[in-house]
């Protein structure tokens, strides 16, 4: 089992998941976080600090269908080991349905 980041993310990307993050798994595009399967070492330390939740286990079927992605993306983005700060609308769009046409792959800052 892994922990993988959701749909709602996108377009969130609150960030309070990173830090508490001990293997730094977490990797950062341009509107989304993703976490290398991998590397996670399945403590879950940072399902509970997600403000929108989207973090789940890859055994919970919204995980699986998102393994693929984190595991993609986390292979081109850079990691990302302090929080940051989210977008200024990060709320606006927190629990909006159907964000998957907003994904950009596009990486982020690191």
């Amino acid at each position: 089992m892994t922990y993988v980041v959701t749909e709602n993310c996108i377009k969130c990307k609150f960030m309070d998941c990173v830090e508490v993050c001990p293997v730094d798994c977490f990797y950062e595009g341009e509107n989304m976080l993703v976490i290398h399967p991998d590397e996670c070492i399945d403590c879950g330390v940072c399902e509970p600090e997600c403000p929108a939740e989207a973090i789940v286990p890859d055994t919970e079927d919204v995980g699986e269908n998102f393994l693929e992605l984190n595991r993609e993306y986390s292979e081109k983005w850079p990691n990302i080991t302090q929080k940051g700060n989210p977008p200024e609308d990060a709320e606006d769009w927190n629990g909006k349905e159907g964000k998957l046409s907003e994904f950009s792959s596009n990486p982020g800052e690191g």
